[in-house]
């Protein structure tokens, strides 16, 4: 194990978490671990009025409130998937020591990973073109809300970030592609700080899409939520000093099989990701000491995810966080939020191993359209 250098260290300094757990990563990490969530509507907020799709559980943010975290103003016409990456975006700046100052609004950015936008404000704007009297009588003010780059864009303005502003759609690895986006962002020195996260909306259009496609799985759950981490380069050139580190992001790797190919090749590739990964990161197969595990909920795709982890770290079994089996499908959230998770990991206190081994951390990802990902984590201990 030799661990990465200065020049390519990208510190994870602070974060913020939204799931069917609720707020914040203590909440998600004691989900994750008892495998039990808070009561929740069954989705009714979510739904709002509309009829849920037969067979398919729920798992909502409970009790979402976008205002107590925003205030009142201007929320009428934002989706549900902007408020979710605002108020993630907000919590992760209020859990800095110093969470910026005038003069660096310039370098900082927002890289936001997601799926379509929001799929409600999307298919609710185009039905008003069809049932208004005159289409062109539909409300304007709902249009910004359809465009894939709202979420960031909203978090930018409010907090007046005139840096780089990015919105990556990857499906299942769309927040891996944005963390992957942001760490050569910062390390290219176009931007000195970045909030990059993914985020995912529950609504009624989502929902019936996953059940009728058939893509859940047997016991199929489909979930939402956002988490937003701030990254910054251990020297921003500024001469600030860099702030407290909860993790290091020593690498992220992305790579697409195409599927007839065949369940063998999209394992071959993620093992070549997490390969890729601990050879730009400087770490070895067993230095890992927890995994942080994805996978699309359709049949199959868990097993093949866990295979090619395997072939990648050439036997050696880590401590693994099943994040999906909780939270459901969280589609383009869901390497944000297992990542999340791994960190309320390392917070909760998980001890570190002689050695340095469970100083290191993988997310993995794949997607049922063969996208894979990996990301390779150093906790903060390791990091000082």
């Amino acid at each position: 194990m030799s661990g990465t250098t200065e020049s390519t260290a990208v510190r994870i300094t602070g974060y913020g978490v939204l799931s069917a757990a609720g707020v914040g990563g203590k909440a998600l990490y004691e989900a994750v671990r008892s495998g039990a969530l808070p009561l929740g509507d069954d989705g009714a907020q979510a739904l709002d009025g509309q009829p849920a799709p037969p067979g398919v559980r729920l798992l909502p943010v409970p009790d979402f409130e976008p205002r107590e975290h925003l205030g009142r103003k201007g929320l009428r016409a934002l989706s549900r998937t902007t408020t979710l990456g605002m108020v993630a975006a907000e919590l992760a700046l209020a859990g800095l020591p110093e969470p910026g100052r005038p003069g660096e609004r310039a370098d900082t950015g927002v890289v936001l990973g997601t799926s379509t936008g929001s799929a409600r404000a999307f298919a609710e704007f185009f039905r008003e073109s069809y049932v208004a009297e005159r289409p062109y009588l539909v409300s304007p003010a709902l249009f910004p809300g359809l465009l894939l780059n709202h979420g960031a864009s909203q978090v930018a303005m409010r907090h007046s970030f005139t840096g780089l502003n990015a919105s990556l759609a990857g499906g299942q690895i769309s927040a891996l592609s944005a963390l992957r986006y942001a760490r050569n962002a910062l390390l290219t020195g176009r931007a000195a700080r970045l909030l990059t996260g993914g985020v995912e909306e529950l609504s009624a259009h989502t929902a019936w899409a996953w059940q009728r496609g058939g893509a859940l799985g047997e016991r199929p759950a489909l979930g939402e939520g956002s988490a937003v981490f701030v990254m910054e380069t251990a020297d921003d050139g500024t001469g600030r000093a860099p702030g407290g580190s909860l993790a290091e992001l020593a690498a992220c790797e992305v790579a697409f099989t195409p599927l007839d190919e065949g369940p063998h090749a999209v394992a071959a590739a993620l093992a070549r990701c997490v390969e890729d990964a601990l050879r730009a990161g400087g770490a070895e197969p067993g230095d890992i000491g927890v995994v942080s595990a994805g996978a699309s909920s359709g049949p199959g795709w868990s097993a093949v995810e866990a295979r090619g982890r395997r072939r990648a770290l050439a036997g050696h079994e880590p401590e693994v966080l099943r994040v999906q089996d909780v939270l459901g499908e969280t589609y383009s959230a869901s390497g944000a939020l297992q990542l999340a998770a791994l960190l309320a990991h390392w917070e909760d206190g998980a001890p570190a191993a002689a050695g340095g081994a469970a100083d290191w951390g993988l997310v993995t990802s794949v997607g049922h359209d063969g996208s894979v990902g990996a990301a390779l984590l150093r906790r903060s201990s390791a990091t000082g």
